[in-house]
């Protein structure tokens, strides 16, 4: 691929504020660079966004995942129900606590797993869910929690792209069992890597602590134990300081985000998108945290398939994004039975998803000269009708 030029306009790029840098070389001329005051006060922080609850901080937003499953116990011979559509990392998590995914279907108009479909794939196996919340659009809670109390399972959130987001008037996170949060570069707030699990009780907290660290338990100056098989998962005080230079300007970034999603549903209407078959997101302003703003490609009605597409995006000076290839055709998945036609909704969705540039910093105009673009490359490559075939 080439070189970019100068005025190449991405689809994500983080926003962070010059008292947030100089609060990181604080931390770094302070020596005490690990896991230390910064965490805590980034935890503190945050169990009060969530409304009181225990939080924990983690390297990353998958890590939580995997210690929300180990934490509710899932592990050999269970089985998580999830979506196929969503990063590796949902279903990679699954595998690293010895269960196995079982796939339901995404909604055609959300692209969340279609919490109708659920209760068919429960099992005598099945002990968790695994919702995934594309794109910052939550899965409605109060349906998912419903199924979930009915059949006595867990929930372990991937809310990895909803910090901000709501369901029925309550934000993320603050209701629930388990959510994990990414603050991954490109989410909504960041710590440039790094995430966080909303917890139920301090035994949970206690317990998520462990695995974060070796399953350490230090007592006293010289005293530690090991009770569980943790790893090294612990987050840097230089990474928490980012998170907490963030997380004031979380509402301020999501309003910004649903301005630039509302110039393009405008862009996109005046240009006859829906006429051409261009599959825009749900217009929803009262839950979504507009993390992306993704649009599903006409393949039907396209003579160039999506990567051609990106790549005319991408000479135009515009980055886009794929997010996400379904999961259940990738080849560590593949070798495990599944393969196409098994999902036919998420895998019609996934090879023809578009991440398009959405971020708090791009101006009005960028909008429209994405719009612009996008309709452009696609007029000029619509398939024949079928009278002049």
């Amino acid at each position: 691929m080439s070189q970019p030029p100068p005025d190449f306009l991405p689809f994500t790029r983080p926003s962070i504020d010059e008292a947030t840098i100089q609060g990181v070389c604080e931390v770094l001329r302070s020596g005490w660079i690990t896991s230390a005051s910064k965490v805590k006060a980034f935890e503190a922080a945050l169990s009060e966004y969530f409304g009181g609850r225990p939080v924990r901080a983690f390297n990353s937003g998958t890590c939580t995942m995997e210690i929300g499953l180990r934490i509710a116990g899932i592990g050999p011979g269970h089985e998580v129900i999830t979506t196929p559509l969503s990063w590796v990392a949902t279903s990679n998590v699954i595998l690293a606590v010895g269960a196995t995914p079982r796939y339901v279907d995404i909604d055609p108009a959300t692209r969340n797993i279609d919490l109708k479909r659920i209760e068919a794939a429960i099992t005598p196996a099945t002990r968790a869910i695994l919702p995934v919340d594309l794109a910052g659009l939550p899965v409605d809670r109060d349906a998912l929690y419903r199924i979930a109390r009915q059949h006595g399972l867990r929930v372990i959130e991937d809310a990895a792209q909803a910090m901000g987001a709501r369901s029925n008037g309550h934000p993320i996170g603050s209701i629930g069992d388990l959510v994990s949060i990414s603050f991954h570069a490109n989410k909504n707030i960041t710590s440039i890597e790094g995430g966080c699990l909303v917890l139920n009780n301090e035994r949970e907290a206690r317990l998520a602590e462990q695995y974060r660290l070796q399953g350490v338990v230090r007592s006293g100056f010289d005293g530690l134990e090991v009770e569980v098989p943790g790893g090294k998962f612990n987050l840097t005080d230089v990474a928490a300081r980012v998170g907490l230079g963030q997380l004031p300007y979380l509402a301020q970034f999501n309003a910004r985000r649903a301005e630039l999603a509302r110039l393009y549903f405008a862009q996109f209407d005046n240009r006859g998108a829906a006429q051409l078959g261009l599959q825009l997101p749900p217009r929803d302003f009262a839950n979504s945290n507009w993390h992306m703003f993704q649009v599903v490609l006409p393949e039907e009605r396209l003579r160039i398939v999506r990567a051609q597409v990106m790549e005319r995006m991408h000479a135009a000076g515009i980055g886009t994004g794929v997010h996400y290839p379904v999961i259940h055709l990738l080849a560590m998945y593949r070798r495990r039975g599944f393969k196409p036609g098994d999902f036919p909704i998420a895998e019609y969705v996934g090879r023809n998803i578009l991440t398009l540039p959405l971020f708090p910093a791009m101006r009005d105009a960028d909008v429209g000269r994405v719009a612009e673009t996008l309709m452009r490359v696609l007029l000029e490559n619509q398939r024949e009708s079928s009278k002049n075939a």
